[in-house]
């Protein structure tokens, strides 16, 4: 249980940093500032959030698919096929 409270703490870490990036960019529009700054800290909002993305997909990989792997049946396929449309779906974005 604490590794999961260890997960759950370092992704609200990571989500407030990305929150922080987020209102940094609304202030930065407020404040006219010039496109090229905006654009690279939205960059850096986006890689963040990317960040954040692959590695919550990677602790899903590691436990409920892997457990799911692990008990086999049709939870399995169904995890497994989860896991894949989210990767789909990340490199899409």
């Amino acid at each position: 249980m604490a590794s999961d409270q260890t997960h759950t703490d370092a992704h609200l870490t990571r989500l407030r940093r990305i929150e922080g990036q987020i209102r940094g960019l609304q202030r930065m529009i407020e404040a006219d500032a010039y496109s090229i700054d905006v654009l690279t800290q939205g960059s850096s909002a986006t890689k963040a959030s990317q960040s954040f993305a692959l590695a919550l997909l990677d602790e899903h990989l590691s436990t409920c698919v892997t457990d799911a792997a692990n008990a086999g049946g049709p939870d399995a396929r169904r995890k497994v096929r989860e896991a894949s449309e989210a990767i789909a779906r990340l490199l899409k974005s």
